[in-house]
């Protein structure tokens, strides 16, 4: 039966599998709200991802280390109320799972029967092993992340490329294996070398989606208020801004104020 992978109606593990499988790039982008998934699902993403970005972008914070358990929750809860298509993955909060397989288990049973998500998402490799296999043994799908991974960013001190070396290189290629073997359904690369990313992406059986990791991998994600150019102060290599959203919506913004002031909003038939 060859119906294009894209024309499913609900995207799963099994069909993320299939599009590695048959070479069709995976798109995905992050949402925290109900208004920003349901544009994102009907344009036909194939996964959102409730990102703890969300720290960044919709809390204002320096990185993604504040944000809750219950906050994720929250953000999950109003992203999945928009979707219909679109695989939902969300990110296990800093102080959720590290150190303790219990409680990660725990934080994604949360994350799961309180949000109505898909799969969770934890970074790290070797040290995570044993939570991803306790998670995965609830049933609950697991979503890798290595590379530059931002819950630790005061370890490294740095948000830049990471895996130059050969020690930290092959390291990162280890955790890859390590993830896969454990039941991971897929794997984010985030800021490292193209040509690491494409070994990575090779090696693995499973869907390897990049972040500043080039072209070689089975799919891209992006912050969806960067490529909509909401935000204005990020200003990475792999970042494609689409649009310029701050100064379309301040001018729209700034018109509405100079309605008002003028005297000329709501006019008569603005009324009732």
């Amino acid at each position: 039966m060859s119906v294009a992978i894209r024309d499913v109606k609900r995207i799963t593990t099994h069909v993320l599998q299939a599009m590695k499988e048959k070479d069709e790039k995976i798109s995905m982008l992050t949402a925290y709200d109900y208004s920003m998934a349901k544009i994102l699902d009907a344009a036909g993403i194939d996964i959102l991802l409730v990102g703890d970005s969300a720290s960044n972008v919709m809390a204002g914070h320096e990185t993604t280390l504040p944000i809750t358990l219950e906050q994720m929750i929250y953000h999950a809860q109003s992203v999945i109320r928009g979707v219909e298509r679109a695989f939902v993955v969300v990110d296990l909060p800093f102080g959720s799972y590290q150190g303790n397989s219990t409680k990660a288990l725990n934080s994604a049973i949360a994350i799961m029967k309180e949000s109505g998500a898909h799969a969770v998402k934890l970074e790290g490799g070797s040290e995570i092993e044993e939570s991803v296999r306790r998670i995965l043994s609830a049933g609950v799908p697991v979503m890798g992340h290595l590379g530059l991974t931002p819950q630790s960013i005061y370890k490294f001190g740095t948000y830049t490329v990471r895996a130059k070396e050969e020690a930290e290189a092959k390291k990162l290629m280890e955790d890859a294996q390590i993830l896969e073997e454990a039941g991971c359904f897929a794997l984010v690369l985030e800021k490292i070398p193209a040509s690491l990313a494409k070994k990575v992406a090779e090696a693995l059986k499973i869907p390897v989606i990049g972040i500043g990791a080039g072209m070689h991998v089975d799919g891209q994600v992006l912050v969806t208020h960067d490529l909509l150019g909401i935000t204005k102060d990020f200003h990475p290599r792999f970042l494609r801004r689409y649009l310029d959203l701050f100064d379309v919506i301040k001018s729209a913004v700034e018109h509405y104020i100079s309605d008002v002031k003028a005297k000329d909003f709501p006019n008569q038939e603005e009324q009732y």
